[in-house]
Formats: structure tokens, sequence, C-alpha cells
């Protein structure tokens, strides 16, 4: 089945990193559609990259952390209606290990912050898609798989 211009459609594939200190979220602020909003370290899948390494690397770039990746929490798959793209999000959790302070942060990115669960709550409303609170929920529940059923090929 084709979608349009003879191509087969595809969704833009992410990653998302669920980081955790002392009961606070890694998150960033950042400017999308005009607007400051709230997300994990998160983004695109480049080629030749695994998943796990995409989301070490989208975390390094948008936080300036360093961590190690913990569990697989899961894949989502979610349609943002204001521009009709589909994404398909891969979330990890993982411990921070290092801050490089000297690290620029990727062109978007207004800050990286520590939020508690209140705090992430009483934000919703700038939450860049439902999938930010929806993979923490799950994370915090217990849904998270060892990072070996994930399999990358070479």
């Amino acid at each position: 089945m084709t979608y349009r211009e003879g191509r087969f459609w595809q969704p833009d594939v992410t990653v998302a990193t669920i980081v955790v200190r002392d009961g606070t979220f890694l998150m960033v602020e950042e400017m999308a559609s005009g607007r400051c909003v709230i997300n994990q370290p998160a983004g695109h899948l480049e080629p030749d990259e695994s998943l796990c390494e995409a989301a070490l690397r989208e975390t390094r770039e948008e936080t300036g952390w360093d961590v190690r990746l913990t569990g697989f929490v899961g894949a989502y798959q979610w349609k943002a209606e204001e521009t009709g793209r589909h994404y398909l999000r891969f979330a990890f959790m993982a411990e921070p290990l290092a801050l490089d302070e000297t690290r620029t942060l990727d062109t978007g990115i207004v800050q990286a912050r520590w939020m508690s669960l209140a705090e992430l709550h009483a934000d919703a409303a700038r939450h860049r898609s439902p999938l930010v609170q929806k993979v923490i929920d799950d994370a915090m529940a217990g849904r998270v798989s060892p990072l070996d059923m994930l399999v990358h090929v070479s």
C-alpha cells in the first residue's frame, strides 16, 4: 500500500530517555512550533545507529548528561493531529553518570532541568505530546523490560 506521491508510508522513528535521580526526572525545555515545551531527552534515530545508541546520543546532545541505559520501557505509536505526522517512539530508562557542563546543547533546547512528578503534572499543558507523561507513568508502574529485548543486527 502506498501513502502519497508513490512513497511508502513511514513514521518518524524517535527515542526518548527517562533519566531518574533522587525521585526527579531529567527533562528538557525546548522550542517547538513557537512554544516552549517540556519533553524527555528525545530525538530521531539516525542512519546506521542502534536504538540504544540513539538514546544515549540524544540525551548527551540535549542535556549534557552521559547516562547508562538500564531498561526498555516500550514502543509507542502516536499521531500529532496538528501536523498529521506519525511517530514511533522507543522509550528507555537510564541512570545519570556524569554531566559535561561545557557542552553546548542542541539548537532549540532552552535548558535541561530536573523535575519532580508533581512539577510535571502541574506543567502538563506544556508537555510536547501525551507521550511525555505516558512513558513516565509506564516506567513508574514497573513496565520496564531488559535491554536485550532489542536486537540490532549489523
